[in-house]
């Protein structure tokens, strides 16, 4: 039993945002049941692995052990269906443009009238209200507006955007706490509510401490230039003999040790380094001695003098590397499971940890509408009554 053992999750969304708050939802025990336009589906089943390969690692990740019914929530029909689905549901996700599902009749204040105790999550690219709420947008626009790309990098060169989609990562997560405080708060009331997130917000909620210090300071934003420019100290990333690794900050306990794993031991008396906070003059002296240092040896070099030492740092690894390494197995961050069609597949696993009511990550995301007619007999429906949905275009 799942710590969400109970709650029913309807999921209207697509892409990542909404899809992965409930995919998380699923693996907390939730049970999740996604609507999708007919014919076509979630977008993300489009985003291709390659022209030969019509797997889709967006939709697989982000919508692994939901049920798909297939309903087109523009006709009379597939609303209808839709309220139906709400009216058993303790949370409906969506994140279209805002106005988007008012306009085809599920407005909250619909669904709630069908259902006073459901919790009502949307997501948008940059809120709910204002000039620019009507703008459709992605990942990257998170990324942009929200500055984390004004940021990456180096000086003198161009912003770059992450090679994740951390704006919609960001977003889902915020949806998904929203939505657990938004359940709390029902059990304690009986009352439902809305919750909204955005990309845009969620971006600015990410980078809490470094907007603190700009609305403090006044101090415009500065580039990442391999470390961070809010941290005074050998927090850093630097190459090696055969790949990088990034030092987390080297305080004065540490220092000594630190001198001896770099064979430097004469730098453990140097008074211009051994302090946690250095001089901007300092630290660049410091770094370019460092430079020098690590390109000498290999990255496993370094992890073992490094570790030996108890310093903090992390070979840059890539998703080979970290796929390969049985600590992250050991963890559950990526699992293993029986996939219907693909047979023994390996997955991402869900990062959190419960003692009594262990996470279970789902292994295979269902195909397009695969469970419409089985989800629709449980709501009451007749096979005549799906028959007639068909025939409207509804399902």
């Amino acid at each position: 039993m799942g710590a969400l053992d109970g709650v029913t999750v309807l999921d209207l969304s697509i892409i990542v945002q909404g899809p992965q708050a409930a995919a998380m939802l699923h693996d907390l025990g939730a049970e999740v049941v996604k609507v999708e336009l007919p014919g076509v589906g979630d977008l993300a089943r489009w985003i291709h692995l390659a022209d030969d390969d019509p797997r889709s690692g967006f939709f697989e990740a982000c919508n692994r052990g939901k049920r798909s019914v297939t309903l087109d929530l523009r006709t009379p029909g597939g609303r209808e269906a839709c309220l139906r689905l709400a009216a058993r549901s303790d949370v409906l996700i969506a994140n279209f443009v805002p106005g988007t599902l008012e306009s085809w009749g599920l407005s909250y204040e619909e669904v709630a009238a069908v259902n006073p105790g459901i919790v009502y999550a949307t997501g948008s690219t940059f809120g709910p209200v204002g000039p620019m709420a009507q703008r459709e947008g992605a990942d990257t626009s998170g990324q942009a507006s929200g500055g984390l790309m004004a940021g990456t990098g180096v000086d003198g060169s161009v912003p770059t955007p992450v090679a994740a989609v951390v704006a919609d990562v960001a977003g889902s997560q915020n949806m998904a706490v929203g939505i657990l405080a938004a359940l709390f708060h029902r059990n304690q009331s009986g009352q439902g509510q809305r919750v909204d997130v955005s990309l845009l917000g969620g971006q600015i909620w990410s980078q809490a401490s470094e907007y603190t210090a700009h609305l403090l300071t006044g101090r415009p934003q500065q580039r990442s230039n391999r470390g961070h420019p809010m941290i005074r100290g050998v927090l850093r990333q630097f190459a090696t003999a055969d790949g990088h690794l990034v030092l987390v900050g080297v305080p004065g306990p540490l220092w000594p040790g630190f001198a001896r794993a770099l064979g430097r031991p004469e730098l453990a008396q140097d008074e211009r380094f051994n302090t946690l906070f250095l001089t901007p003059e300092n630290l660049a002296t410091l770094f370019g001695i460092l430079d020098e240092i690590f390109v000498t040896r290999t990255s496993a070099d370094w992890d073992e003098r490094l570790t030996a030492e108890g310093q903090r740092h992390a070979i840059v690894r890539t998703h080979e590397q970290v796929a390969a390494d049985p600590h992250t197995w050991e963890n559950g961050y990526l699992a293993e499971g029986d996939h219907p069609e693909w047979g023994r597949i390996k997955v991402v696993g869900c990062p959190i940890r419960f003692s009594a009511t262990p996470a279970e990550p789902g292994i295979a995301a269902p195909e397009l509408g695969q469970h419409t007619e089985e989800v629709l007999l449980e709501l009451g429906y007749t096979w005549d009554d799906i028959s007639q949905l068909r025939a409207a275009g509804a399902c």
